[in-house]
């Protein structure tokens, strides 16, 4: 047993004298100066040099740090500096520890304990049971490095396949979701993932023509998306994050219907609001009125799709008032008008969160897309989801009513046209809020 303890010991000592041996070389030649360094390594073919890369996060970090409470330079100079330690002798090795010992050659340099813990943090979380980075300064590093290494290997075409990930680009998804939501951070996915691309397309520009690398960085022509031509690749970005915030959400336990319930509303791209909602609406369906108004709008749902591949039409439109003949179509009428006014007026927002960012100085800008949701110079008001499902709780009853009393299908063309119309406006309300028709009940 002693003789085990003591060649034990003998391991640990020389191991640990390597380590004081590297660790004071590394103190000596200084953190600022190992960054020159990473011009020299290779993070990948097309993607050019860590130092390349450095350069990229540190642009984005500059301008993400306003928005999450974070100074701005000492986001980029936490940038410059968060891949140095990987020329270091004591990562070299020992590489479990990149990031750990950037961050104590940082202190040992003098330079800000918010730079020096988001050198250590930008990494974070790197798996299932890690903490995600706190400190606003690590957390715009923290976005940058996921956002570029995403951006840059969709650029370049390198995306995971069935179970291959060689580049770990399902885990950096997986901790920009963490990170936003564990910080409760207002972020439009459509607008980030525009600007990092509108970053890394000029970075790997230069690398392709210095190389000569043909790429087609856009990933083909621009298509149109809800209100505006974005990349193709950010189109297929976002669809990759949308399946990534689903598992992500069923790991938390929330419903795989009301999941694809919100999801299937056009534009969905601000993570935190996502969930919110979905929260929200689990809440009121688990309450009497939600559960039966979902019966309501579902029989509402499905006549309107008999009625119209009968008809070959789509009912849209106002129903007229004056073919409103029964007291129960009179009072659902009314309350659909009012509920669809108080949803609209609860999900309404004085400004989206990337209205709050200053301008790229470029002719074609976009502004940032992220801001804190509560932190200063986020401004304005966030939907209210609870005050929306109470707006559609006070649907159930005229809803009920009207299946009760009146025939949808009434003799009269005039008649039944305006009550399917009646029913449209039902189906318009509830999609304000979720496509009812993807929940299951």
């Amino acid at each position: 047993g002693k003789a085990i303890i003591a060649g034990n010991e003998r391991v640990i000592r020389a191991r640990l004298s390597d380590a004081k041996f590297f660790w004071e070389n590394d103190k000596r030649r200084g953190l600022a100066a190992m960054r020159p360094k990473l011009n020299e390594i290779t993070f990948h073919e097309k993607l050019g040099t860590q130092g390349e890369r450095v350069e990229r996060i540190a642009k984005l970090a500059r301008e993400l740090a306003p928005l999450v409470g974070a100074d701005p330079d000492k986001a980029a100079r936490a940038a410059e500096l968060c891949k140095a330690d990987l020329v270091s002798e004591t990562v070299g090795e020992f590489p479990e520890l990149q990031g750990v010992i950037g961050g104590y050659l940082a202190l040992q340099a003098g330079e800000s304990p918010m730079v020096a813990d988001a050198i250590e943090a930008h990494y974070k979380p790197q798996g299932q049971g890690d903490s995600v980075p706190t400190n606003p300064v690590s957390i715009a590093v923290a976005l940058a490095d996921k956002l570029d290494i995403l951006v840059g290997f969709w650029a370049i075409d390198e995306k995971p396949t069935g179970s291959k990930d060689p580049y770990a680009l399902r885990r950096a998804a997986l901790g920009v979701i963490r990170v936003v939501l564990e910080n409760k951070l207002r972020v439009t996915l459509l607008d980030s993932l525009e600007q990092a691309n509108d970053t890394v397309e000029h970075s790997l520009s230069q690398i392709s023509k210095k190389k000569n690398i043909g790429l087609d960085l856009r990933g083909g022509s621009r298509i149109h998306y809800v209100d505006r031509d974005i990349s193709p690749n950010t189109l297929t970005l976002l669809e990759f994050f949308a399946d990534r915030l689903k598992v992500y959400l069923r790991e938390q336990g929330a419903r795989h219907d009301l999941i694809d319930a919100v999801f299937a509303l056009p534009g969905q791209d601000d993570l935190l609001m996502i969930v919110r909602r979905v929260e929200a609406l689990g809440r009121f369906l688990e309450t009497d009125d939600g559960e039966n108004l979902l019966a309501g709008v579902k029989r509402a749902a499905n006549i309107l799709r008999i009625e119209e591949k009968k008809d070959g039409r789509a009912f849209d439109g106002e129903p007229s008032p004056a073919l409103l003949k029964e007291p129960e179509e009179k009072a659902l009428a009314k309350a659909v008008a009012q509920a669809s006014a108080d949803i609209r007026a609860a999900l309404a927002e004085t400004s989206r969160p990337n209205e709050t960012a200053p301008a790229k100085p470029k002719s074609k800008a976009k502004p940032s897309p992220m801001k804190a949701a509560a932190k200063p110079g986020g401004g304005g008001t966030e939907p209210d989801f609870e005050s929306a499902m109470a707006a559609l709780a006070k649907l159930r009853a005229p809803v009920d009513a009207f299946f009760e009393r009146v025939t949808v299908n009434a003799p009269e063309a005039p008649l039944r046209e305006n009550r399917l119309k009646l029913l449209a406006q039902i189906r318009a309300a509830t999609l304000a809020v979720a496509d009812f028709a993807k929940i299951e009940g």
